[in-house]
This record gives C-alpha cells, sequence and structure tokens, in this order.
C-alpha cells in the first residue's frame, strides 16, 4: 500500500495567483475586496490565537 508523503503534511497547498492580465477593472477592485476581508479574516484569527497562547503561557506560570 502505497501513501503520499504530502498527505501527511496539514499544511495547505498554495493556491496558484489567478491571471489579473484577463480580469476587468470591476472585477480587480472585486478581487480586492475579497483579499482585504480574507486579511481582516485572518488578522483576527492571529490575535485569537496570540491571546490564547499568552493566557495559556501564563497559566502555566503560577
Amino acid at each position: 500500500m502505497a501513501f503520499d508523503l504530502d498527505d501527511l503534511d496539514p499544511r495547505q497547498k498554495k493556491t496558484k495567483p489567478l491571471n489579473l492580465d484577463e480580469m476587468n477593472v470591476e472585477d480587480l477592485k472585486e478581487y480586492v475586496a475579497v483579499l482585504k476581508a480574507e486579511i481582516e479574516r485572518v488578522e483576527a484569527k492571529i490575535k485569537a490565537k496570540q491571546s490564547h497562547a499568552s493566557a495559556a503561557a501564563s497559566l502555566f506560570k503560577r
């Protein structure tokens, strides 16, 4: 039974960038809005994880 080592890697694979040359101005603006929303979502998740890690670290320092 063969398996692929990539299946063991929990990180997500990077997606190919979109071909921006094929997009019109409105599509590009919409794409920017989607990316900004995703950045905000990721930054919120980072803050939550840092807060959680900080709380855990302070709990175990006692």
